[in-house]
């Protein structure tokens, strides 16, 4: 089974941007999403963001995500 984890995009560096959730802070590649700009959330999965969430929906997965952990 593979998890994909939202996080919020701080900068953006070309094809990639620096991530973040929580304390977690990632360099991912951005090119399946173009349009992506800082604050947006998105899913990551195997440091690719793979589909762009809204903040509500991203702050309720990463709230329940800490629930379980």
């Amino acid at each position: 089974m593979c998890l994909g984890i939202p996080m919020k995009v701080r900068e953006i560096k070309g094809n990639f941007a620096d991530v973040e959730s929580g304390r977690l802070i990632r360099t991912i590649n951005i090119q399946m999403l173009p349009g992506i700009k800082a604050g947006d959330y998105v899913i990551v999965h195997a440091g690719f963001a793979i589909e762009k969430l809204d903040q509500k929906k991203a702050l309720e997965t990463l709230r329940m995500l800490d629930e379980i952990h």
